[in-house]
């Protein structure tokens, strides 16, 4: 009697403590409603970035960096998580979950914007890391590549982005040694017990490269971008097939929800290498951007500018072109000699979360760009930052040496820093900038109206033997979250 009314008791404790925990939910502070929301938020004090060894002799490594300019530990590394494993060649990655799991359709509004999801682009390894303490950040779980390829037949994972119901990854890799059995895609992961469902494309039309992908959750279609397959660009670029009009030149659309393609244009062959895709972040506007990062006729870079008609189908209109710099044949890498120029080699670009401000990061000619896009289909040259560069190779204001050029770029939610880092893709960064070398990752401020003035404050010392790519910012990004109400 006495035993039995002790466990009574304590099934009723458990029950009130049960419920207790279930009332005191909250969706993660740093998911936000809106873009404008999250422009609102707290300001960041911590960046996590990929560190690379490109000659494979090191393993990879996630640096966590102080970005608090109130901080005696202003852009230095505070924390270093180093990989078991050599080869896998660090790119893009993401968080498990983000700003979409508000979605009123499939949310799971109750996650954590803990893991960070950081795949192998060489190795097709990928690695789970907990940040839920930045400064113990450590690795949660591996997956390794034979996962990879026997749920999905992909390879070569590359961009991460967290969705309502799950984790998504687009690919570069079908399956096969060399990853051209069949077309890469997307595959999808549980965003709490981490294990691969499976590919996420039922039809996929005439769609046979990838590259980038995001959506407009609400509206329900997703986009898609082109670069190649593992055999160009893996030990380089091929000269014969970018001249050739071989890289990718199309951008696809998707209908999100019954995973087909609904539609694909052709920017035009000689637009080579279609990349980075960049919706607008309110999802009441229905346009975004792609960077092209070469024009085969020109040697220009370029932007397009896509949106949906009334109709539901889509256009595209060249809106941005960067022309090339002549150049000394003799400053020149091997590669572009025989063009006497520099193109700007449009790498990267990035949307700010009020959708005003375009950023495009010219690896060749070494510049920065920021483009006013309040009118989307008339873009304005805003600010400019030149640093690095093929043949300019100007200093940061520090007076350090910046290898490379502009590449990565990363936009905090206020919208008045931007960060990036400096290497491409390890061979590509060996033809391009030959005998250079170093990870470099720098920030401009952003004024009042426009224009950009680089931080001499602000300069991030790498390992070394690594160089650096991709940054996320504590609490998400520019290029992180996407948003499931308007901004108003």
């Amino acid at each position: 009697m006495t035993s039995g009314g002790k466990t009574g008791t304590l099934k009723k404790l458990n029950i009130n403590c049960l419920r207790e925990d279930v009332m005191n939910q909250r969706p993660d502070p740093t998911f936000y409603p809106s873009a404008k929301l999250a422009m609102e938020g707290p300001t960041e004090t911590l960046a996590f970035t990929l560190m690379l060894s490109p000659d494979f002799s090191q393993p990879d490594g996630l640096a966590v960096v102080n970005v608090d300019p109130t901080s005696d530990d202003y852009g230095k590394i505070v924390h270093q998580v180093i990989m078991p494993e050599k080869g896998d060649e660090f790119h893009h990655f993401g968080w498990n979950a983000c700003s979409s799991s508000l979605s009123p359709l499939s949310g799971h509004a109750f996650l954590e914007r803990r893991y960070l999801i950081v795949p192998g682009i060489r190795s097709s390894r990928i690695y789970i890391i907990d940040v839920k303490n930045p400064l113990e950040a450590k690795i949660h779980k591996i997956i390794e590549p034979e996962e990879v390829f026997a749920k999905t037949g992909y390879s070569r994972p590359h961009t991460i982005h967290c969705g309502p119901e799950g984790i998504y990854v687009s690919t570069l890799g079908g399956g096969g040694e060399d990853g051209t059995d069949g077309p890469p895609g997307i595959f999808i992961m549980d965003c709490e017990s981490f294990e691969i469902i499976g590919r996420y494309e039922i039809e996929r039309g005439v769609q046979d490269k990838h590259y980038d992908f995001w959506w407009n959750l609400p509206r329900d279609y997703m986009v898609s971008s082109e670069w190649g397959l593992p055999p160009q660009f893996e030990n380089g670029i091929v000269a014969e097939d970018l001249l050739s009009n071989k890289y990718g030149h199309s951008i696809h659309f998707w209908n999100l929800r019954d995973r087909t393609n609904i539609q694909t244009i052709d920017l035009g062959e000689n637009h080579q290498m279609a990349l980075e895709i960049r919706p607008a972040h309110d999802p009441v506007k229905q346009y975004g951007f792609c960077g092209v990062v070469v024009d085969t006729t020109n040697l220009q870079g370029a932007i397009f500018t896509w949106w949906r008609n009334e109709d539901g189908t889509f256009e595209a209109k060249k809106t941005i072109t960067i022309d090339p710099e002549p150049a000394d044949p003799d400053d020149l890498p091997e590669l572009l000699k025989g063009f006497s120029a520099v193109p700007p080699l449009v790498t990267d670009i990035d949307l700010s979360l009020d959708d005003k401000y375009l950023y495009v990061a010219c690896w060749g000619t070494g510049e920065m760009h920021q483009y006013d896009v309040s009118d989307p289909m008339n873009p304005k040259l805003a600010g400019k930052v030149e640093i690095g560069g093929i043949v300019k190779k100007t200093k940061h204001p520090n007076g350090q040496e910046f290898g490379y050029g502009p590449q990565m770029v990363e936009i905090s939610r206020d919208g008045k820093r931007v960060y990036w880092t400096n290497s491409l893709y390890s061979t590509w960064d060996d033809q391009f900038y030959p005998g250079e070398g170093g990870a470099a990752m720098v920030k401009a401020d952003v004024g009042e109206n426009g224009s950009l003035t680089l931080d001499p404050k602000f300069w991030v010392d790498f390992p070394d033997g690594y160089r650096a790519h991709q940054i996320r910012l504590e609490g998400g990004d520019c290029s992180t979250d996407s948003f499931c109400y308007p901004s108003v």
